[in-house]
């Protein structure tokens, strides 16, 4: 049996978040928690909303509801490690190949189809990987604010300063404060920080529940190669040059992480992609701009 942490539900209890939780408990005993809602009527398809690091479901908040009235079952799940979903304690269980084994289980188990994909930060590795192995379930893929590793992709100051982090957590005061981080990413105005400082942090009762969140920015492909899916990422890139289905790039332009000259070389790599810049939008795009990011997927920008 995996030591892991069960965050209590009554952590979650105070947020704005009706969804009801789901869970799937893998062969290994971990629980992963999803959110799966349907339409009224038949779905037109599913959106697969996939969040990175380190975030969760809640990511999505304003999405779920305007892709249900557009016809769009929903799921959304949270990795392991994060959110609702179980939280080993041994930071050497985290690699990237675990991350996508668990999706790939999912996505098997609920047997979705019809897939639009929806990444971002390290939901690109994971669920871009994932879907070049079962391109058949696939028919869209949304890119925000992510990569795949190669050889040539030139890594941000940004991304440097994350993988230090992560190799001394002085940087941070000790701890990773997940809240603080996904707020402080928030680049426009009008949003309630101290809501979405108490969102992010709700999933971690305590330092030890937060190895995930620390063992992400350690997995950067360039550092560590092999635990990092470096090889499975270029493969990958190479797959999505050939696939002929339709990919909307759209990146916030105010994110230093992952900055917009990468989603210009995304657009030219990828033949079938449109590309979009969301402006003033920080890395969060999700929850920095939602009704952007909406009318991409949606069709109305």
């Amino acid at each position: 049996m995996i030591d892991a942490i069960r965050t209590a539900d009554a952590r979650f209890e105070a947020l704005d978040w009706p969804f009801a939780p789901r869970y799937l408990t893998h062969d290994d005993g971990l629980r992963q928690h999803y959110v799966d809602e349907r339409p009224d009527g038949e779905p037109i398809g599913t959106c697969l909303l996939l969040h990175g690091e380190p975030s969760w479901a809640y990511l999505y908040r304003d999405w779920i509801a305007p892709l249900l009235n557009a016809g769009y079952r929903v799921v959304a799940p949270d990795h392991i490690g994060f959110g609702r979903s179980d939280k080993p304690t041994d930071d050497g269980w985290y690699t990237i190949a675990a991350h996508r084994r668990k999706l790939r289980d999912l996505i098997e188990h609920l047997d979705l189809g019809s897939i639009t994909l929806v990444v971002q930060d390290w939901a690109g590795p994971i669920g871009l990987c994932t879907a070049v192995e079962d391109q058949g379930r696939y028919e869209r893929l949304v890119i925000l604010n992510t990569w795949l590793h190669d050889d040539d992709f030139e890594y941000s100051e940004g991304v440097r300063f994350w993988r230090q982090a992560a190799l001394d957590p002085t940087a941070f005061g000790g701890d990773m404060p997940t809240g603080a981080i996904v707020a402080s990413t928030i680049r426009r105005p009008g949003h309630d920080l101290e809501a979405i400082t108490a969102a992010f942090d709700a999933p971690y009762e305590s330092s030890e529940a937060k190895a995930g969140a620390r063992r992400f920015p350690f997995l950067i492909p360039f550092a560590e190669p092999e635990l990092g899916d470096a090889v499975v990422q270029a493969a990958a890139k190479r797959a999505l040059r050939s696939w002929n289905i339709p990919i909307s790039i759209a990146f916030g332009d105010a994110d230093p992480v992952f900055e917009f000259v990468g989603a210009e070389r995304w657009a030219a790599e990828l033949p079938t992609s449109t590309l979009h810049k969301i402006e003033q939008a920080g890395h969060f795009v999700q929850i920095d701009a939602p009704e952007d990011c909406l009318s991409i997927l949606l069709g109305s920008s």
